[in-house]
């Protein structure tokens, strides 16, 4: 491992986006943090994340990483290592804030790949070398990952989760939320889908992050372009049309009234549903209930 350095908020190369926040009075960091590391993005999740859950961190991170966005995360096991592990395949460069001493890794297996993000980014630590992975690390923790990002991604969690905690946090740092959609079944998607019914943007690909970044950090993401000129979504289909039919803006229904008015059988329904959640054009509200989205303008 490379030696750490430490930093306070008053030395040249501490990051200029996590200043602006309460900031941690000391970092250790081992590798290197660049000014270009302030175009970021966290990538955050459950631990026991599903195939679906590892499978989008680490393509979202490989995407954005692969045009210049640095990703950050806390080097837990599920979607941090796969956010981590996306980044690294591209060619980018990663950060992973640890809840523990920066002479120390948790999880044990992940140390190897602790080694790649050194060389390749940075670890960083608030806490003082041989401080182990108390539980009250990881909520402090968080709240780093917030302050040094312009958004948070969160890609499964549990209704309440150490992600949830960073989401909070970076909404209370101003920073963007993001979450990703999933299956309107699984526990994991409790936390995203309560992220989304509060106002969070869903994430369907990487230009969904890169749209809502301001517009000066826009501009230097490579193949921003893309995401301004992309084409509008496609129109619904037949069935996709009638569930639409089914719902309203202003007013939320249960599942089982969607599915009597739809006339569809309730397998399709919850397919369909599924489909239009993650073209952002419903939503999923508390107890299975379901509403329509007005569609947002796209930013220019």
């Amino acid at each position: 491992m490379l030696p750490a350095r430490i930093l306070t908020p008053v030395d040249d190369g501490y990051p200029a986006l996590l200043a602006a926040t309460t900031a941690p009075p000391a970092l250790w960091v081992c590798g290197t943090l660049l000014e270009d590391d302030g175009l970021a993005i966290a990538i955050v999740g459950a631990r026991r994340a599903t195939a679906y859950g590892t499978e989008v961190a680490e393509r979202l991170a490989a995407d954005l990483a692969a045009r210049g966005v640095t990703i950050v995360s806390g080097l837990a096991r599920g979607v941090d290592t796969a956010a981590h592990r996306g980044a690294l395949a591209a060619g980018g460069r990663t950060i992973a804030v640890l809840g523990t001493g920066i002479d120390l890794c948790y999880p044990a297996e992940n140390r190897k790949l602790a080694e790649e993000i050194a060389a390749h980014g940075a670890l960083v630590s608030q806490f003082f070398p041989g401080t182990p992975g108390y539980a009250g690390n990881f909520p402090v923790r968080n709240r780093t990952i917030a302050g040094l990002t312009l958004g948070i991604v969160v890609v499964e969690a549990a209704e309440r989760s150490g992600a949830l905690i960073t989401a909070s946090a970076a909404a209370d740092f101003g920073r963007e939320v993001f979450a990703v959609p999933g299956r309107i079944t699984s526990e994991l998607a409790c936390g995203p889908h309560g992220l989304l019914r509060d106002g969070a943007t869903l994430v369907r690909s990487w230009m969904d992050i890169v749209q809502e970044l301001p517009s000066p950090w826009r501009g230097l993401v490579r193949d921003a372009a893309t995401v301004i000129d992309a084409p509008a979504p496609h129109a619904p289909t037949k069935d996709e049309a009638t569930v639409l039919d089914a719902l309203t803006v202003d007013e939320p229904q249960h599942i089982e009234q969607v599915i009597a008015r739809c006339g569809l059988a309730p397998a399709q329904v919850g397919v369909t549903l599924l489909s239009l959640e993650l073209a952002g054009r419903v939503r999923q509200l508390e107890g299975q209930r379901w509403m329509a989205v007005s569609a947002r303008p796209r930013r220019a």
